[in-house]
């Protein structure tokens, strides 16, 4: 198995928001905004080689949206998804499977693309892989999350025939389980994979930065803060016990990191680069 980091450049998000009832007085030490409270945040996204399967995890937010659109969000960075997978040697078209673990726009926008005036799959080649609880939540979205679920990022992916569901409880591969969280949005997916004898784990949303890592620190985009704050409670306790590394998709500086116990709870151990490990 290789494993590589794929960055796909940069956009922001109003940091009240990022952080939830935290103070600005506090966030902004770990994640400082502009002018007009926005911070910068990763997309970066893990690239799995693993015997005849090559698997993107997520694929940012694409470039389809509107002039308009992508205004609200300062997209910025010189990297792109295609110019990632190049350098690493790879196409669009290699790529086996695509694992979403979540259908909010900034983790699925790429998955689609224009063809002329027709949206398709930008991976024709790759098996999509979400899960049905979140597949219906998505497809039939709250008012709170209407604003991130964009049909033009969801439909055609199952109007393509390439739409595969993961089963909760099921392994992805013989080196790859897949968690379950339910607090940001409805069955979120996190994989965990096996990796030189290391565990692996994709924090998508439950771990924007290593800004949130106090338990209370939740975004205000979480459906369920409460079950968030829970999650991240035993899934804390887990990664201190069992020395786990947490990779990033978000923060703007660190790809991943470890946690430790201390006085003032579970805190930041380390950081480094993937390549690193």
């Amino acid at each position: 198995m290789k494993l590589h980091t794929i960055d796909t450049g940069f956009f922001k998000l109003d940091g009240g928001a990022m952080f939830g009832v935290v103070p600005k007085s506090i966030w902004q030490l770990t994640n400082p905004a502009d002018a007009n409270n926005l911070c910068s945040w990763a997309t970066r996204l893990l690239l799995i080689e693993d015997g005849n399967r090559l698997t993107l995890v997520d694929t940012a937010l694409g470039d389809k949206q509107s002039a308009k659109f992508f205004g609200y969000y300062d997209l910025h960075g010189e990297d792109t998804l295609a110019k990632s997978l190049a350098r690493k040697g790879f196409h669009s078209d290699d790529i086996t499977d695509v694992f979403l673990t979540h259908l909010h726009f900034d983790h699925c926008g790429g998955a689609i693309e224009f063809a002329g005036d027709k949206l398709v799959p930008a991976f024709k080649n790759a098996h999509f892989w979400s899960n049905e609880k979140h597949w219906q939540w998505a497809t039939n979205p709250n008012p709170r999350e209407k604003a991130s679920f964009l049909t033009e990022n969801i439909r055609p992916i199952q109007e393509s025939g390439q739409l595969k569901f993961h089963q909760e409880g099921e392994k992805y591969d013989s080196h790859i389980d897949v968690r379950y969280v339910y607090g940001h949005t409805e069955a979120m997916m996190l994989p965990q994979i096996q990796y030189k004898d290391k565990t692996i784990l994709y924090m998508a949303d439950l771990l924007p930065s290593v800004g949130h890592i106090p338990i209370p620190y939740v975004m205000s985009y979480d459906v369920r803060p409460l079950t968030t704050m829970e999650e991240r409670s035993a899934y804390w306790e887990e990664i201190v016990e069992k020395d786990y590394i947490l990779f990033l998709e978000h923060d703007p500086i660190h790809e991943c990191c470890t946690l430790q116990q201390t006085e003032k709870g579970i805190r930041l151990k380390e950081t480094f680069k993937l390549s690193e490990i």
